[in-house]
């Protein structure tokens, strides 16, 4: 491929060698490279080679361009390799960052480490301390064999020892028992099991027992009481869920999560005192777990009742006023379940307001009672129910519907049934008495079986009215008797059967004929009168002769 290149190094050669100046630098760098042994300079070879990958065709176009595509193509190879360079240098951060983090990770392993080997020596400090208890226990039963031989002075001095140290060991394990107590300040409570056995060994000294008991009820009870006003205010972590202050505008709601979280609460208290005490083999066992579990609730009861009372007197309605009454019946019967039928405030405050909201749903029902009987309307044209009775009865079925969706106790809420339908049907009916006291006697019966029967329809819906409903059925009856007899004397009137129907209700049974022949004219007379009237179309009654199938003649007939 250099062919060209040769011979023109021949010329240049021989135009120097013409020219006779062996000192021209041209011409000592030709004579260099003619004399280079290309054999021996592996270095020149490989260049020689690389130079052929891109120098394909050989004119003077391309020799004078050599120098530049030379340069160009190092510098795409350097671009090259720099590109790749950066990607090995990128890929080696990464990994310098991924040891990076394993360091970290590892220093941070290491440190857990340490701090659970730590927290383990305490642990089996603490466990040897409890078994060098029960040690000392056993030697001083021991001890008591010893006495009954001839070495009491030996079992005397040993016993004395063992004393001196169990006293110690108790004050020790007291201290530290207590010190573990008043670190359970945090929502979660962790129950260690060498704390489990601690109050194990301190039930054998009662006084130490209950100040231990006292310490941890005091720490849990400000984490109650914390968690209660975090979760009125700040809400869950996160902001869920959300705070219950935040539900205030519904009073039914603001009131159902604070006494859920409460009950919540109250049953995670019980299970911690149960694994602190799970040990424990005393008799009175549940009645100090009931006692220590009052106490930690005690420290809401406050803010629960202040809120509480702000929803009841603000008068949100009867109805709402019924519905929470019966949601802290439900949360009293569920709560004291869990703490049991002691005397703990958490459960005497429920009761206080529920007796509250139970005391102004009645004061509600009787100022809506009131204001009825204040202004009394008149009954309508068609002598049906008026406003005040559709009203009320409106309020009656609102009330009773909640009491049967209400998830209290059956026998809670029969108790509560009698008195809540006495305080709306009894002025209900005296209203429905008042209101029908300028009626005719049809008018009025009319009237009442009417609005009796809607409150018996009402009433019919709903459990615990069977007496009511009697009540009701019974009154109805009465006043359609009423009604029949009084539109059977207007007929009678009407149609002149009045002084007849009263002479045959005197007519007496055993009087087979009539014994005067002017009674028999007189009752023949007015019966042919009547006859004429109901035959007669000017009046319209239709088909007449339904009401008296017998004629005048017919009639005498049967009279002579």
């Amino acid at each position: 491929r250099l062919e060209g290149g040769g011979e023109e190094a021949s010329t240049v050669t021989s135009n120097s060698n013409v020219s006779s100046q062996p000192n021209n630098p041209l011409s000592r760098k030709l004579n260099k490279i003619l004399e280079t042994r290309l054999d021996n300079d592996k270095e020149m070879l490989e260049a020689l080679k690389a130079l052929s990958v891109f120098f394909t065709e050989n004119s003077l176009r391309t020799r004078r361009n050599l120098r530049g595509d030379i340069e160009r193509r190092s510098l795409t190879i350097n671009e090259d390799f720099a590109r790749i360079f950066q990607e090995v240098k990128e890929e080696l951060e990464s990994v310098h960052e991924d040891v990076q983090d394993m360091s970290t990770c590892c220093e941070e392993m290491t440190s857990r480490l340490k701090a659970a080997k730590e927290k383990t020596q305490d642990l089996i400090v603490k466990t040897n301390k409890l078994q060098g208890e029960n040690r000392v226990k056993q030697i001083h039963e021991d001890v008591k064999i010893l006495l009954r031989t001839n070495q009491q002075t030996a079992g005397l001095e040993i016993m004395e020892q063992m004393a001196v140290l169990q006293e110690t060991s108790y004050e020790q394990l007291y201290r530290w028992a207590q010190n573990e107590c008043r670190g359970l300040t945090q929502e979660t409570c962790d129950i260690s099991p060498v704390l489990t056995q601690a109050m194990e060994a301190l039930q054998d000294r009662p006084v130490l027992y209950k100040y231990t008991l006292d310490e941890f009820g005091t720490a849990r009870r400000c984490a109650v009481v914390r968690g209660f006003i975090d979760a009125l205010t700040r809400g869950g972590p996160g902001g869920t869920p959300r705070p219950i202050e935040m539900h205030s505008h519904d009073p039914l709601r603001y009131v159902g999560d604070m006494l859920a979280w409460l009950h919540q609460a109250t049953a995670s208290e019980k299970e911690h005192l149960e694994a602190l005490l799970k040990q424990v083999t005393l008799q009175d066992l549940e009645d100090n777990m009931q006692e220590v579990v009052g106490h930690i609730t005690e420290g809401v009861c406050r803010p629960l009742k202040v809120r509480i009372e702000q929803v009841i007197v603000a008068e949100p309605g009867a109805v709402l006023l019924y519905k929470l009454s019966n949601l802290l019946k439900f949360y009293h019967h569920t709560i004291s379940s869990i703490i049991g039928t002691s005397v703990a405030s958490l459960l005497m405050t429920i009761e206080e307001m529920h007796l509250l909201s139970k005391k102004m749903f009645f004061n509600s029902l009787s100022l809506h009672a009131s204001r009825l009987m204040d202004k009394v309307e008149l009954p309508p044209a068609d002598l049906g129910p008026t406003a005040s009775i559709t009203q009320t009865l409106s309020l009656l079925r609102e009330v009773l519907t909640s009491h049967d969706s209400s998830v209290v106790p059956l026998d809670a809420r029969q108790a509560d049934f009698a008195q809540v339908l006495s305080c709306i049907l009894d002025p209900l009916l005296q209203l429905c008495t008042v209101s029908a006291s300028n009626l005719g006697t049809a008018d009025m019966a009319s009237y009442m079986v009417n609005s009796l029967y809607v409150m018996k329809t009402t009433l019919a819906l709903f459990e615990f009215t069977d007496k009511r409903l009697e009540m009701l059925e019974f009154q109805i009856e009465a006043h359609l008797d009423t009604l029949i007899n009084e539109q059977a004397s207007y007929v009678l009137t009407r149609a002149g059967l009045s002084y007849i129907y009263n002479c045959v209700q005197q007519h007496s049974t055993e009087q087979i004929y009539l014994q005067e022949p002017n009674i028999e004219k007189l009752v023949c007379r007015a019966y042919a009168e009547v006859y004429s009237a109901l035959n007669n179309p000017n009046n319209g009654y239709k088909d007449p002769e339904t009401l008296l199938p017998r004629t005048p003649q017919q009639v005498q007939t049967l009279l002579s």
